[in-house]
């Protein structure tokens, strides 16, 4: 493809391809802008047609229909039956009428023949029909909501040469529409369609039904670019609707997109619905936006309908394309929406919405896999929560806010009770188990200890229909309980179904009869209770619940009576005895029985708790348990043998850690929960990671050590310890106290590893490729080095050096001392704990190790221009240690000792002699012709560093300004310079003139953006960094995911990123960054030129309503330009100012009859677009 292709098919630079942008690069069929209705008018509109303002939408009329509409029957895929009732319950049709359009199987009964029409047009005669029906759209959007005249209709079509003789459906031309693109093969055509229907305002909820009724017949044959459509426009419309805080004094979203989210989860729901047998690989994707909108948006009866009858869509879709063995990843977050939704209804019944949510609640639980019980657990709460705490049944009526009709509050009540019955048995037919039914039982349970007599009556109610079916169809006898309870008992269960002492049978107290028959009776089932007294019933429940107590009580005293006896033994056993017994119970906490493993954790704790364990008993207790680790199945059994490891630690911390570090190789993540646990208190896990620190230390001489022993280095050991630690959670605090001894440890480290030669695939490693295989020592030492920074949050200190590839300094010993050298200068711009670090390193350069000395002064020397360095330490204090290194044998550390002796901060008297050197130097800026660029500005930079935290005052705006001249010069060289050296001079100002750096450094974003595509790779990754630091200096809000970008990103999806991160930053001066853009149309750089016209039509396309309201007239002289003689325009506005023969229009000119394709077809696709958009200036 060539680069016209490319920009034809993308819009811009930053674009992603294939999406529509406001205009694209076709000429509209029409190009008319018909305005709304205003909304005064449509509210009188509804008010003439009898509908309420504002609750009784569209969507809230479908969600008070309380009649049957399309099916919903049980998914194919269930792995048990539900009752006879359930199953009808299941099938009501009354779901379906949430739902805005029929299946595509069940189509009207014109689209078969309109199809086969359509089929016959060419593709000129498409592209003419969907302007003409588009056309028709705007102009009669009110149609939506009023009846459709069939006469103008009829000639539309019949000017398309279509004929229709049946009644039309209110949303015939959004179905019309997207039939007639879903049959068009030009996939352009159909982005741009997609976008203009997506442009559509979203107030209307015949609007909204519409545009997801044509979204979703397109995505049957063009599910792609309807996906990559609806993602653009969430990242471009929807996003900047959602990040408008309620709080914040911006204004009210335009209506036209208040609802805009709504729009998104209906056409995702259409989406579902046309999908058919490719709906598997979709969906969850699918979910995943669903939810992502639901939660993203304004919350209002209009979002919660539409989540609904899109969820209700997509489970219907499930339904006839499933297959049993498919997993779906999703399915919990959409039922937490559709909680959500039911936690926020009111307190009355108005609608059945209720009843809604727990059906579609029924039907997502029965996919695969199967809902966890947190899941579960939260389901029945929420539940049970809205359903018990309505008001008594003959208060509901009552209860209701004043409505024009009133609906039929008891039968409301009636099918939502039945919902939740149907919700049990569900839950019961996925797991006909005891322990199931004993969980549901439990959530059930509370409600029976109500103050309110109604909630316990409804909670009796619901148990008596339960357990009646249990027994008529999951087949649950009283045998089995009894079995299940009596397993229990020996086991110390305590289970809620168990009845009473051994005397007295299970079955009795389960059954309504067993307190008045002491006898036992032969197992029989469970009598269907037809007259049962709710007064009966729970005082049979409370019977349950004392003896479940007591089962407890008595369990726990056995327990006790054991633990007594453990300690006896433990006191008068010897060490080895001992030791045996701890490691039988460690062999005990790999049982299948819970009961047994959670006995032998607990005795476990309380002997390590009784400070009975000697510390040579630590190794082999720890290495037992090491073996015995992956086979602990209980979650709660393995947090309480962690809970002994931190106990153990606390008492015997040498030990504890020099045993782990012996278990494997740190990268085996087999260990990391040791460690973990280790981290139970701060005090505990500041020892750990100290211990590790002096095991780093623990360096013998080159001499001293053979090749086959580097393994068994502990150093090592502890390097690849402290690796994994920096990407773990529970030590991130820890790190961070330990930020100053972690890094000169590690740079000291790398150094010590290049002295043993072991620099074997340091160089060789590569970011994005993920390999199982271990890190050589050096390469995890420097990723160590940069995770250290990473994951403590001084990202800013590791884009620095990443940037301008300092960290490959670390990989070779020739290079070590720069890499040293650039990382603390990145840390004292940045004050990256610079108090700390200057106190080890002063630390360091007392050390009798040679190593140490040269990475301390390498340090404190940089560390002489921070900012904040007086206010630690006096210059007479920095005078002594300096001195001191000019008497080290070495003659690095001699060097840079003088080198810090003779810094600004020692002699404060040459500031001025530096500043009015500078100042000279700048007049060599001024000549025609100037000589040794990179000369001079090596000088400058050189000036600037040695001045450090003193600035350069004013001097630094003049400085900023020559060289934001040089961004375009010829010589790559000369450019990349001039870049690089103007992020230094952007924090050289000082405070006093920090805001005019600022005003500057936004003047220079464009420019800078645009060298990102310069043709010589050392100017883009100086650019880069120069752009970061003005992103940081201008406190953009992403500026951590901007970096992210422009370190890893790759292709079309970073440079859009990269767009908006930039033009979103800097809501209000759109046109600022349209006006800089179109100066460079008549660069002579081909690079810079096309990435300016890639910006500009990426502006117009996708911010062309920012930019009418955001242009003042004093950019018109520019815009408004006169026509070629070849294109005529539209003459200017009457008082309108007409510029001069230069300026834009030569540009345009230029770019008119340039032998580039891409230039010519620029011109010819925005030249109108840049002389409508002079017509809508407002200020």
């Amino acid at each position: 493809m060539s680069v016209g292709d490319g920009i034809l098919r993308t819009g811009w630079l930053f674009g992603k391809q294939g999406q529509p942008g406001k205009r694209g690069f076709w000429t509209h069929f029409l190009r008319r802008r018909v305005p709304t209705e205003p909304w005064d008018q449509r509210l009188e509109d509804s008010r003439k047609e009898g509908r309420p303002e504002n609750l009784l939408s569209r969507e809230m009329t479908l969600s008070m229909v309380a009649t049957p509409s399309e099916g919903f029957s049980c998914p194919h895929w269930r792995s048990n039956c539900l009752s006879p009732t359930g199953e009808q319950k299941l099938d009501i049709e009354h779901l379906g009428r949430a739902s805005t359009s029929k299946p595509p199987n069940d189509g009207p009964l014109w689209e078969e023949a309109l199809v086969g029409k359509i089929r016959t047009m060419s593709a000129l005669q498409k592209s003419q029909a969907l302007e003409a029906v588009q056309c028709h759209i705007r102009e009669h959007t009110q149609l939506i909501r009023k009846e459709v005249p069939n006469a103008g209709l009829q000639e539309l079509l019949a000017a398309l040469n279509l004929e229709l003789k049946q009644p039309l459906e209110k949303t015939f031309l959004f179905h019309f529409y997207g039939l007639i693109l879903r049959e068009c093969a030009c996939v352009d055509l159909v982005r741009r369609h997609l976008a203009s229907l997506l442009e559509l305002s979203h107030q209307s909820s015949g609007q909204r039904e519409g545009i997801a009724v044509a979204i979703g017949i397109v995505s049957s044959r063009h599910m792609q670019e309807v996906w990559a459509t609806l993602e653009h426009v969430g990242r471009t419309r929807f996003l900047r609707t959602v990040f408008t805080s309620p709080d914040s004094q911006q204004p009210e979203p335009d209506t036209h997109w208040r609802w805009a989210g709504s729009t998104a989860l209906l056409c995702y729901g259409q989406m579902a619905a046309h999908a058919g047998a490719q709906i598997l690989p979709w969906v969850d994707n699918i979910v995943s936006r669903m939810v992502y909108y639901f939660s993203c948006s304004r919350y209002d009866n209009i979002l919660k309908t539409s989540f609904l009858s899109a969820t209700i869509m997509l489970l219907k879709a499930l339904r006839q394309n499933s297959t049993p063995s498919y997993k779906f990843s999703q399915i919990p977050e959409l039922i937490q929406c559709l909680l959500c939704i039911l936690q926020k209804e009111p307190n009355f019944l108005t609608t059945l919405f209720r009843e809604k949510i727990i059906l579609v609640i029924v039907g997502l639980s029965n996919l695969r896999p199967g809902l966890k019980p947190m899941v579960k657990s939260q389901i029945l709460q929420t539940c049970l929560q809205s359903l018990y705490t309505l008001p008594p049944t003959e208060t509901l009526r009552s209860s209701l806010p004043p409505l024009d009709v009133a609906p039929d509050v008891t039968e409301l009540y009636r099918k939502s009770m039945q919902a939740l019955d149907l919700l049990l048995q569900s839950l019961i037919s996925e797991n006909k188990s005891v322990d199931e039914l004993c969980f549901i039982l439990q959530h059930v349970e509370p409600w029976l200890k109500s103050d309110s007599s109604h909630e316990r009556q409804r909670a009796v109610q619901t148990i008596f229909l339960f357990l009646k079916y249990v027994v008529d169809y999951v087949g649950l006898t009283v045998s089995r309980l009894a079995r299940h309870s009596r397993e229990g008992s020996q086991e110390g269960g305590g289970h809620p179904l168990h009845a009473g002492p051994p005397d007295r049978p299970a079955y009795a107290a389960v059954e309504g009869q067993g307190a008045r028959h002491p006898e036992p009776r032969p197992p029989v089932r469970l009598p269907p209770p037809a007259a049962a007294d709710p007064a009966e019933g729970t005082s049979e429940f409370t019977y349950l619940n004392k003896m479940k107590n007591f089962e407890a009580n008595t369990r726990r005293e056995s327990e006790m009576k054991f633990y007594d006896l453990v300690k006896v033994l433990d006191g008068n056993l010897t060490v080895a005895q001992h030791t045996q017994l701890v490691l039988t119970l460690l062999r005990g906490l790999c049982s299948h029985n819970h009961l047994r493993c959670d006995l032998a954790s607990q005795l476990l704790l309380m002997i390590v708790e009784d400070h009975s364990i000697k510390a040579e008993q630590v190794a082999e207790i720890l290495q037992g348990l090491f073996q015995e680790l992956p086979s602990i199945i209980f979650k709660n059994t393995l947090q309480t043998v962690m809970q002994a490891v931190s106990v153990l630690g606390t008492q015997h911390t040498q030990e504890t850690v020099e045993v782990i570090l012996s278990l494997c190789h740190p990268s085996e993540r087999q260990v990391i929960p040791l460690w973990k646990a280790l981290a139970s208190n701060t005090q505990l896990a500041r020892k750990v990671l100290t211990l590790l620190y002096m095991k780093l230390r623990l360096r013998p001489p080159k001499e001293l050590v053979r090749f086959t022993q580097q393994a068994e280095l502990i150093s090592l050991l502890a390097l690849g310890t402290i690796y994994e630690l920096l990407y773990t959670r529970e030590y991130k605090a820890t790190v961070r106290w330990a930020f100053a001894g972690v890094l000169v440890g590690l740079l000291t480290q790398l150094r010590y590893l290049f002295e043993l030669d072991v620099v074997d695939g340091i160089s060789d490693y590569q970011e994005d490729v993920l390999d199982g295989k271990p890190l050589s020592p050096c390469r995890t030492c420097l990723e160590a080095l940069k995770g250290l920074f990473w994951t403590t949050n001084y990202w800013e200190v590791f884009a620095y050096l990443k940037l301008l590839r300092g960290w490959e300094l670390f990989e070779h010993m020739e290079t070590y001392t720069e890499g040293v050298t650039l990382l603390a200068r990145a840390m004292a711009h940045y004050d990256c704990e610079v108090k700390a670090v200057l106190g080890q390193a002063v630390i360091s350069l007392k050390s009798s190790e040679e190593r140490d000395n040269i990475v301390a002064i390498l340090i404190i020397t940089e560390f002489l221009n921070s900012h904040e360095l007086t206010q630690y330490m006096s210059r007479r204090t920095v005078d002594n240690f300096l001195s001191l290194g000019l008497n080290n044998p070495n003659q690095l550390v001699r060097a840079m000792s003088l080198k810090g002796l003779s810094s600004a901060l020692m002699h404060p008297e040459k500031v001025m002699l530096l500043r009015n050197r500078l100042a000279g130097l700048l007049d060599g800026f001024v000549g025609p012709e100037p000589k040794d660029l990179m000369g001079l500005m090596e000088i400058l930079g050189d000036i600037l560093h040695r001045l450090g935290a003193q600035g350069v005052g004013a001097t630094s705006l003049r400085m900023a300004q020559h060289l934001l001249q040089l961004f375009d010069d010829e010589q790559a060289d000369v450019r990349g310079g001039a870049i690089l050296l103007y992020g230094d001079v952007l924090y050289s100002g000082g405070k006093k003139y920090q805001q005019a750096l600022k005003s500057h450094a936004f003047q220079a974003l464009v420019p800078l953006l645009f060298h990102l595509a310069d043709s010589c790779p050392k100017v883009v990754m100086k650019t880069k960094l120069t752009f970061l630091r003005c992103a940081v200096l201008l406190k953009w809000e992403f500026r951590k995911e901007l970096f992210g970008k422009l370190a890893w990103g790759r292709g079309l999806s970073a440079e859009n990123d990269v767009f908006i991160y930039t033009v979103e930053s800097n809501l209000g001066n759109y046109h600022r960054f349209l006006m800089q853009a179109l100066t460079y149309l008549s660069s002579p750089d081909r690079n810079l030129k096309q990435a300016a016209m890639k910006f500009i039509g990426g502006m117009l396309q996708d911010y062309f309503p920012d930019l009418c309201i955001c242009l003042r007239k004093a950019d018109v002289r520019t815009l408004r330009k006169p026509p070629a003689a070849d294109c005529p325009l539209p003459s200017p506005a009457p008082g309108g100012c007409v510029s001069d023969p230069g300026g834009l229009r030569a540009d345009l000119e230029i770019l008119k009859q340039d032998p580039d394709s891409v230039s010519r077809r620029f011109y010819s696709s925005f030249l109108e677009d840049i002389w409508e958009l002079s017509q809508y200036v407002t200020h």
